[in-house]
């Protein structure tokens, strides 16, 4: 599964994917400061199927079901990996059904 970490995220999260995992950063991607319509477009266009997120607005701001990409946002109080890191563990097979054009809370 080809999936793109935000970037208010520790890119060190990529470490808590597991195996069948292509986890890729937005800045790494160079698409840091894109606007989440222009960002989301951008994923459809490279191939990914998920963006992790703390951004909770998301759902609200974008018409997700005209998307083929899931938008997986983890309920965590910080960004700090300490907090991100555990949700993105437990929820690994969740995040692997989670549908696209579809918004999913982890935990």
């Amino acid at each position: 599964m080809r999936v793109l970490l935000d970037e208010q995220l520790d890119w060190r999260l990529r470490r808590s994917f597991g195996e069948g995992f292509e986890v890729k950063t937005v800045a790494g991607r160079g698409w840091k400061g894109k606007k989440n319509g222009e960002l989301l477009a951008l994923m459809e266009e490279a191939g990914f199927e998920a963006l992790i997120t703390v951004d909770r607005g998301i759902p609200r701001q974008q018409n997700l079901s005209q998307r083929a990409v899931a938008v997986v946002s983890l309920a965590a109080r910080k960004t700090r990996l300490a907090d991100t890191a555990p949700i993105v563990e437990d929820g690994l097979e969740r995040l692997r059904s989670a549908p696209p054009g579809k918004a999913t809370r982890l935990p």
